[in-house]
């Protein structure tokens, strides 16, 4: 018998920065390891990735880190933890390790320890067993994991539909599925996105037919904006394209690179003669293929619509197909975009929100899962929180007893003792590391202080020069602002924050010191109250002085 933790380090009341930890006695099983994009709200920052403090802390009882698909939100965080747990193996199926591999010769990360699994070829650890298992989704060898303990399986679901039409790498192992169910599960833990979204996922996640729409109606060039590993997509517009004489121009190393190694490994049916170069790029009847960088939703797209691509520039008869999801705290962008379109007078087609879905389980999906799995305990992930609730509800109606469905946020830790879920309500170090720029340290919640304010604000510097011998003033206080007012309209109360700088200055200096702390932090909190009520801002406050 065992003792068996399960917590979430991201992906629990969140959409992205997935990190799951199945703990088996002294055994550490690390399930993804995801970034989440940035909203708009976290200001210049590019994206953001579990805390990973517990397993720096064990980093020798660590098992391995297990990837089921190449999604950033599944994979982003690899770069910048592995400094970390460096040397830690990393498992996952070709197309996904591929992926990891590209990045981490990038980055310049040792590729040692990444290692290729097939699916139901049994990775065996002490007396644990771990079953890689396929299911479909947007982009191939996407893998379930069932973890064999001795108190019953433990089934990690990934992102899953069911669709009979998804074939070959793509498919899923309903007969695999339903013997993992027959041998006893545990805990189940299934994705929660689409948890609230009634039916079946198919057909709604297939947008051929509007590919094949956009073909037939466009007259002239189309720019088409996919996910680069999202590659159901990315064949889908292939195989609409090969009915036509239009040519792809990809754009994009990292998106040539991934379809380039599809091609090759079989993963992607291409006629490479409808594959044109940057010559067909203003021709009429060019398909553009573009993607966004891996951390930031819609940048290509957006430098495009800018007109700051060094190759693309929108014209009128161009039609713009945005084949991306509406990412959550991106609305703003997204439709930014849509509305600059229409200023150049091209034709956009959106992903309309409920019509087409991405390759998440809706409702049937799930319950389907749950009918195969037939789970002792339910454990709802990958969501807000009230989808993660949504999925609750579902497994209450398939005969899941209340008390056995497991709602937890990050960091929330689920026991199970002998195979019996007990009240523990321990918690371990979680929470978002922010990256910006090449840094792989978390820039920490008070720059994102200061961004805020500056946003919303703006700055003041008070520049002051006195006399090194005698402490007087010899020029200002000049202020300089940035953000905060109009100067020529300000003239009086400018004046008025010189008197009082000035007045502050004088009364923190004699013939031989100068309080400079208190100067400044004086000047911080009077000026700043004085603004507050005068303009209803407060702006950041800087104040510079110099001897000379």
């Amino acid at each position: 018998m065992s003792k068996i933790k399960i917590f979430g380090l991201g992906g629990l009341n969140e959409n992205g920065k997935n990190m799951y930890v199945v703990e088996i006695d002294k055994n550490i099983f690390v399930i993804e390891a995801g970034l989440k994009y940035a909203d708009e709200n976290t200001l210049g920052i590019d994206y953001m990735i579990p805390n990973i403090e517990y397993l720096v802390a064990n980093k020798e009882r660590i098992k391995g880190i297990f990837l089921t698909h190449g999604h950033d939100e599944n994979i982003g965080a690899l770069t910048d933890i592995m400094g970390d747990l460096n040397g830690i193996n990393i498992y996952g199926a070709k197309f996904t390790i591929d992926i990891v591999k590209r990045e981490f010769e990038t980055y310049k990360l040792n590729t040692n320890n990444l290692i290729e699994i097939k699916p139901y070829k049994s990775l065996v650890f002490d007396d644990i067993k771990v079953f890689p298992v396929s299911l479909s989704h947007s982009i191939p060898d996407n893998l379930g994991y069932a973890i064999y303990t001795n108190d019953g399986v433990i089934f990690y679901a990934s992102d899953f539909v069911f669709d009979s039409l998804m074939r070959g790498n793509y498919e899923t192992d309903m007969g695999k599925l339903a013997y993992i169910g027959k041998q006893g599960v545990l805990c189940l833990l299934t994705e929660s996105m689409y948890a609230d979204n009634g039916g079946h996922t198919a057909p709604n996640h297939r947008i051929s037919p509007l590919i094949k729409e956009t073909l037939n109606k466009a007259d002239g060039r189309i720019i088409f904006n996919v996910l680069s590993s999202h590659l159901y997509r990315i064949q889908e517009l292939f195989n609409e394209v090969s009915k036509t004489n239009r040519k792809v121009v990809i754009m994009g190393k990292r998106l040539q690179n991934i379809i380039n190694n599809a091609i090759l490994n079989g993963y992607l049916d291409v006629d490479k003669n409808t594959i044109g170069d940057l010559s067909n790029i203003n021709d009429n009847n060019t398909i553009v293929l573009t993607s966004d960088e891996r951390e930031k939703p819609y940048s290509n797209i957006l430098k495009i619509v800018n007109g700051y691509d060094k190759f693309v520039k929108i014209k009128p008869t161009d039609t713009i197909f945005i084949a991306v999801p509406l990412y959550e705290g991106r609305e703003k962008t997204f439709y930014h975009i849509l509305d600059e379109i229409a200023k150049l007078d091209a034709t956009v087609v959106p992903l309309t929100d409920g019509k087409y879905l991405s390759h998440h389980a809706s409702q049937e999906d799930l319950m389907m899962m749950i009918d195969l799995m037939k789970p002792k305990y339910y454990f709802p992930i990958k969501g807000e929180y009230y989808t993660q609730v949504a999925n609750a509800d579902l497994a209450v109606k398939v005969g899941i007893p209340e008390e056995n469905i497991i709602l937890k946020q990050n960091g929330d830790v689920a026991t199970f003792i002998n195979g019996k879920l007990i009240e523990d309500y321990s918690k371990v170090p979680n929470g978002s590391v922010l990256i910006d720029g090449n840094s792989s340290d978390d820039i920490g919640e008070l720059v994102l202080k200061d961004r805020e304010m500056l946003s919303d604000n703006g700055i003041m510097i008070v520049s002051t020069t006195l006399n090194k011998k005698t402490k007087e003033i010899l020029c200002g206080p000049e202020i300089l602002t940035r953000g905060f007012i109009y100067v020529k309209d300000s003239t009086e109360l400018l004046n008025t924050l010189k008197e009082m700088c000035s007045k502050i200055i004088k009364d923190n200096t004699n013939n031989n010191y100068v309080e400079y702390t208190k100067i400044k932090t004086t000047i911080r909190d009077e000026i700043g109250k004085y603004l507050s009520i005068q303009t209803g801002n407060k702006p950041m406050i800087i104040t510079v002085i110099t001897e000379v």
